[in-house]
């Protein structure tokens, strides 16, 4: 009775059956027609299930936050430097809100910060899509970038047709006397 299947069976014989190892009778696929049960000790199922949760919740990935601070005054150079470091972290899967602070008189140009977000939204667009527009909180300006889900790979255009050969490539012409 160890691992071995018994077959189909009356729930009152099943019963009596793990009554009679000493077992419990547990359900594992309740949708299953007819059900699959298990003649087995509940405690350790409850224990394995536990365990396999756990293992599982190990391999799962938290949504990280990843944030860049930038100033309106960034040169085009850095401001390109700032976008692969942005580009990195979305391609890893990773949520990233980008601020421009704004500090002293540099808050009545707040054109400016509008404008850097929405260069960096434009660059980024192949990989991250923005969440919301540009706003403003004090003197800080963000805006939240989404990593984009995988793309599947495109199909090929003209798909050949199994046995056909492709014509081969033209030769380039010789010029006349080589």
């Amino acid at each position: 009775m160890h691992g071995t299947m018994l077959g189909i069976k009356p729930l009152i014989d099943a019963v009596n059956m793990a009554k009679g190892s000493g077992l419990d009778l547990v359900e594992i696929s309740p949708g299953a027609n007819p059900p699959v049960c298990k003649v087995m000790d509940f405690s350790k199922f409850l224990y394995e299930k536990d365990k396999q949760d756990r293992e599982n919740k190990k391999k799962q990935k938290a949504g990280v936050l990843k944030e860049i601070r930038l100033n309106p005054r960034i040169a085009s150079h850095d401001l390109q430097t700032k976008i692969k470091h942005i580009e990195g972290f979305l391609k890893e899967h990773n949520k990233v809100r980008v601020t421009v602070v704004f500090r002293g008189r540099e808050n009545q140009h707040r054109n400016l910060g509008e404008e850097i977000l929405n260069a960096v939204r434009d660059h980024l667009s192949a990989v991250g899509s923005p969440e919301g527009r540009p706003q403003m909180m004090g003197n800080r300006m963000s805006i939240m970038l989404a990593p984009v889900a995988a793309t599947k790979p495109a199909a090929k255009p003209a798909a050949a047709k199994p046995g056909a050969q492709e014509a081969p490539a033209p030769k380039p012409e010789q010029a006349p006397g080589t």
